[in-house]
């Protein structure tokens, strides 16, 4: 009898306990259908559009988790580059842009141009875009794939890391030349390719 007495005494505490979990979870993560946000600079400047159909933020951890986002990039107000993934992540204070998941990257300059990978990040106060694994570019000319690759905004050059693997088109059909190198850089504003060694000297330079 003293035993269910105390059970009793207990329970109403172990309810409480559950309930303030529940609660405390709801406040801490809250769903998101159809996000739509726009970022900024400090000077006003637009610099990203995330769109998403479900996403869920973590108030505690100041984090948007997104699901099959599109991302547009800009550059001067301008739009320069479109992102669509399968995931998504923005952290650090908005600061911190992770994407999984079939990456792809497609330039509003050379709207031909196909970049794909596993995963792109980039941190905004920076001017470079990370691509890691089966990293792909594919235009009419060219495709050069490597599991690492640099896409710098400032410049719009594509840096692939060791080893690259390279393959040249002639009139729209693939001509089978296929070559290995350190590094390579592809300039998507002049559609050109360098080739360098370890020692950083251009060993050869095509323009298409």
């Amino acid at each position: 009898m003293n035993r269910l007495y105390k059970l009793l005494l207990l329970l109403p505490l172990i309810i409480i306990g559950c309930k303030n979990k529940e609660i405390d979870e709801k406040y801490l993560s809250q769903s998101i259908n159809s996000l739509n946000m726009n970022i900024f600079s400090k000077e006003g400047e637009k610099l990203i559009s995330i769109k998403s159909p479900y996403s869920n933020y973590d108030k505690e951890r100041n984090t948007f988790d997104l699901k099959e986002t599109t991302i547009n990039l800009f550059k001067d107000n301008n739009l320069e580059y479109i992102i669509n993934s399968d995931n998504s992540k923005l952290s650090n204070n908005n600061k911190l842009l992770e994407l999984d998941g079939n990456v792809s990257v497609k330039t509003i300059i050379q709207q031909d141009d196909k970049l794909t990978a596993n995963s792109f990040t980039w941190n905004i106060q920076n001017s470079e875009y990370l691509l890691i694994g089966n990293v792909k570019f594919e235009n009419s000319l060219v495709t050069l794939s490597s599991n690492k690759a640099i896409l710098k905004k400032s410049t719009n050059i594509i840096e692939f890391f060791n080893p690259v693997k390279y393959k040249f088109k002639d009139n729209m059909k693939d001509s089978g030349y296929e070559i290995n190198s350190e590094n390579a850089y592809y300039n998507i504003d002049n559609k050109s390719v360098n080739f360098k060694s370890k020692e950083e000297r251009v060993r050869s330079k095509i323009y298409f």
